[in-house]
């Protein structure tokens, strides 16, 4: 089995955008799951609706320290239910 090599240097400031329905759940769904993954340093979130209304997207950007945390944090905002998508 070869080892993959990734692109990107630990630590380092990881902006991860998430989508869903524009609800009073998602936004506090969203920052609890990152932050029970993120440890190190402070946590920014910037909110956007589409054009619509429907649906928001909400960009953390936070500094991340290992690619077994960011497939972590991925995996738990993928599996929750307030989540349509991640970037």
């Amino acid at each position: 089995m070869a080892i993959e090599k990734s692109c990107i240097q630990y630590p380092c400031s990881f902006p991860l955008k998430v989508m869903g329905l524009n609800n009073e759940l998602f936004e506090p769904a969203v920052r609890a799951i990152f932050e029970t993954f993120v440890e190190t340093g402070p946590i920014t979130y910037a909110k956007q609706l589409s054009s619509g209304g429907k649906y928001a997207s909400i960009t953390a950007t936070f500094t991340a320290v290992s690619r077994e945390q960011l497939d972590a944090l991925y995996r738990a905002l993928n599996e929750h239910e307030q989540v349509l998508m991640t970037l």
